[in-house]
């Protein structure tokens, strides 16, 4: 039979690389885990892992049984944390995956009263996930992903919470400031700056440069949102960015937000949630608040 600690140890060994390191995390000897490890095989009647040099590589078998281990591991894990925060008097735990970088600014806008409203709440943002957005949402890594692009799986639920125009930020000395709207083959010159994401989910690619058959000069990435629109203000490139999230920088750096197209580029941020857990009271009063925030 597989026991919970079976599925522990797959996962540490594929996660530190050796017996040793996965014991050490443990907190058991290397004689025991070799021990559990090779009945667990007899048990199976297959191998679960092959030894190249000092690293341990899960077979076929192996891999699949990592994959229960994290699949099932982080829902014991997830369930017993909230029971403990019941039995304490707590309310529990709302884990907000970001797959949308300019909107912590949005979001800071609905914590603040979210945390007066739900004082028993806590309240933690992630934005690097094991699986992506849609994996950790079933992975119960978290519990809410704000996300432009939703991917509509069985048993996710996403909400539209509010809309918005993504746009193209220049210096306000650019020649296209003056613009009304650029046109791709506007940009086939410019040193274009984004997030780190991959460039088919970047909306200025697939759904303006690329159509096109355009591409711009250079590409550049950089994680945060002040940093990036620092070097847009002094002319180190150009980058695409919500209306709303310009024109709050406007007042503070000579950055111009231009049309993207003669149509523009709408967009909209959804909020996503497994099915069985949008009853549970607190998460649906975060979905209901971020309805209402106001973004600008």
């Amino acid at each position: 039979m597989i026991e919970r600690m079976h599925l522990a140890i797959v996962r540490e060994v594929d996660k530190q690389g050796s017996l040793t390191a996965a014991a050490s995390v443990l907190c058991l000897t290397q004689s025991a885990l070799s021990h559990t490890i090779k009945k667990l095989e007899q048990q199976m009647g297959t191998p679960i892992w092959l030894r190249e040099g000092r690293r341990l590589l899960p077979t076929q078998a192996g891999r699949y049984l990592l994959a229960v281990a994290n699949r099932v591991l982080p829902q014991l894990e997830m369930a017993e944390a909230r029971m403990q925060q019941y039995a304490q008097g707590e309310r529990g735990t709302l884990r907000i995956g970001m797959e949308c970088h300019p909107c912590y600014q949005w979001l800071l806008k609905v914590v603040s009263p979210y945390l007066t409203a739900w004082p028993d709440v806590e309240v933690d943002v992630k934005q690097k996930f094991q699986f992506g957005g849609i994996g950790a949402l079933f992975a119960y890594e978290i519990d809410l992903l704000v996300t432009p692009d939703p991917l509509f799986k069985p048993g996710l639920r996403f909400v539209p919470v509010f809309d918005y125009e993504q746009v193209l930020v220049v210096n306000s000395q650019h020649p296209l400031a003056k613009k009304k709207h650029v046109l791709p083959e506007q940009l086939a010159g410019e040193v274009l700056i984004s997030y780190p994401v991959p460039m088919d989910r970047l909306d200025i690619y697939n759904r303006f440069l690329m159509p096109a058959g355009i591409m711009p000069k250079r590409h550049k990435t950089i994680e945060t949102t002040d940093i990036m629109l620092q070097m847009v203000a002094s002319g180190r490139g150009v980058a695409a960015l919500p209306r709303w999230l310009v024109e709050e920088y406007a007042d503070k750096l000579p950055v111009v937000p231009v049309r993207l197209g003669k149509e523009g580029i709408d967009k909209q941020i959804f909020l996503g949630a497994r099915e069985a857990d949008v009853g549970i009271d607190y998460l649906h009063a975060f979905v209901d608040l971020a309805r209402q925030a106001s973004i600008l």
